[in-house]
């Protein structure tokens, strides 16, 4: 039991979690902002091209004894509109950080080694591998 303690605050004092708590966060104050711009904004716009209707309206009555059910369906459709835009949203996220993390790197390899192809480390003159002398120390390459 003890052990799983352990475990378990190596994994809490990790960096991803607290990464994953701020993604969570700040992905639901997020929602909002997106609710607020598909309700307030996009879909008063939609109502024009639609003759004036109004999605969260749309229902269909289920007639269930004395009672009435109703399927909401226009808040689904606002749902998959507020989901399409909060994809989109991530798609440009993510293509702009990985942009910009290839903007950073080089475009060099790790040096490998002639005979045996493994990667060995910058400057080494014998691979570690296979043992073969290398001419030359070991640079990295051009990609």
């Amino acid at each position: 039991m003890k052990h799983f303690f352990e475990e378990f605050k190596e994994f809490i004092s990790k960096g991803s979690v607290m990464d994953l708590a701020v993604g969570v966060i700040i992905g639901s104050a997020f929602t909002s902002i997106v609710n607020a711009l598909t309700s307030d904004i996009i879909m008063p716009i939609v109502s024009i091209f639609t003759g004036g209707i109004n999605f969260e309206d749309m229902k269909l009555q289920i007639p269930i004894g004395a009672g009435e059910a109703y399927f909401a369906y226009g808040s689904f459709i606002n749902a998959v509109i507020q989901f399409l835009i909060i994809a989109f949203v991530v798609f440009l996220l993510v293509k702009g950080v990985n942009k910009l993390r290839s903007l950073g790197h080089g475009k060099t390899t790790a040096p490998t080694c002639p005979y045996c192809k493994e990667e060995i480390p910058e400057g080494a003159t014998r691979c570690p591998f296979c043992t073969a002398t290398l001419d030359e120390p070991a640079k990295p390459q051009k990609a």
